[in-house]
């Protein structure tokens, strides 16, 4: 009988996830009884992907902000820290800039403007070219930026971040001094040792702040990378991809995270003797049309992916097929002309106009888009999700 359902993406129900669980076994045991209380089977080149979130709890890879403090007051000395380019976020950020804070005596904030690296905006573009201003060449200070701008609480979430994060570093007993520049070196007028929070670009940042005469720069993937009195850690990324998980306390992105993708994969090819994919997914890569946000602050979409996910899809356009190559095909005719040229496709479509307007990304980035959507970030209570037919094509 002809499939008529393509990819189906489906949330996955499991336990609440705590440190020490079997979270391999708990992701296998969780898909099977889904499978079998909904009544579909599992096959091969399914994928199960679990969220980041759930991993690092299992492994109990959180810090605390003395955490942080002791290891910024290490590696910076302690006395005046610039922190450039952080997101505006109280979940992703607002941990850290106390814990660096709590680590030094005077902390120069830098935040980028109109938005910061994903979206979030302090001012809107109209703002700035009502006022004059140039984003890519102008340095305000706070109290520029109170001049012009006033008070702008953000759209979602109601907080002014610029008051935020001041109150947040006074509030473990540092000076704080706040600019808005997009300029790494601008804060080099007011120190030597930065710390640059941006996510994507952080290494071209690092980059021109070493050029321009930093005496040290430091990511925030340079930041609790080796435990702190028996803390977590995270020695590829630091403090990127974490999330507050109390008022003194932060989740960090998993570690180890090749090793449980494989061992999950084994439990489930036992117990199933099909060939399935696993990979943890993070932030999904896209973009919110609305609120102008890029979601993806983690360092990654996916840190641990098995292999048969490595790469991205060889599609053809089927609707390029159809106007082009087959324009004097309709019915039967065309869809056979179509399934055909599917069939003997190159194994290597790149640069062909067939393939044109295809998604030319990670699958891994794809796939973990889908997961992110599917699973939100709230109650839905699913932290595990199956992807079935991801890599068929319209010959299935």
């Amino acid at each position: 009988m002809e499939r008529r359902i393509g990819t189906v993406s489906r949330g996955v129900r499991a336990p609440i996830i705590r440190e020490g669980d079997d979270l391999p076994r708990i992701v296998c045991d969780s898909v099977l009884a889904a499978a079998e209380s909904e009544g579909f089977a599992l096959r091969d080149k399914d994928v199960v992907c679990i969220t980041e979130s759930v991993v690092a709890r299992a492994q109990g890879n959180y810090c605390t902000i003395d955490d942080i403090a002791a290891d910024v007051r290490e590696k910076t000395g302690g006395e005046t820290v610039a922190v450039i380019s952080p997101i505006l976020s109280r979940n992703r950020f607002s941990v850290c800039p106390k814990g660096i804070a709590r680590g030094a005596k005077k902390v120069v904030l830098m935040l980028n403007y109109p938005s910061d690296e994903v979206g979030n905006e302090l001012v809107s573009l109209d703002q700035l070219d009502e006022a004059g201003i140039d984003p890519y060449t102008d340095i305000l200070t706070m109290e520029r930026y109170r001049e012009l701008f006033g008070f702008n609480p953000h759209r979602f979430t109601g907080v002014d971040y610029v008051a935020f994060y001041e109150e947040l570093i006074k509030g473990e007993g540092a000076e704080a001094v706040i600019i808005l520049s997009n300029r790494p070196h601008a804060v080099l007028d007011y120190t030597d040792v930065v710390i640059n929070c941006d996510i994507h670009t952080r290494k071209r940042t690092k980059r021109i702040l070493r050029q321009a005469g930093a005496r040290i720069v430091l990511g925030m993937d340079d930041i609790m990378t080796a435990p702190i009195n028996g803390s977590g850690f995270n020695e590829n990324y630091g403090l990127l991809g974490s999330n507050k998980a109390t008022d003194e306390k932060v989740k960090l992105f998993p570690r180890n995270c090749q090793e449980f993708v494989e061992k999950t994969q084994a439990l489930l090819n036992e117990a199933t003797g099909k060939n399935i994919e696993v990979m943890i997914y993070g932030d999904g890569a896209f973009k919110d049309p609305q609120g102008k946000i890029w979601e993806l602050a983690d360092p990654v979409v996916s840190p641990g992916y098995t292999a048969g996910l490595i790469g991205t899809p060889n599609e053809l356009k089927i609707k390029y097929l159809a106007d082009n190559d087959y324009g004097n095909l309709t019915g039967e005719a065309l869809q056979a002309a179509i399934a055909q040229r599917i069939r003997e496709k190159d194994g290597d479509l790149k640069g062909q106009m067939a393939s044109e307007g295809t998604t030319p990304r990670q699958l891994t980035d794809l796939i973990g888009s889908l997961c992110d959507l599917n699973s939100g970030s709230g109650d839905k209570g699913t932290p595990i999700v199956l992807v079935q037919g991801y890599f068929d094509n319209y010959t299935n």
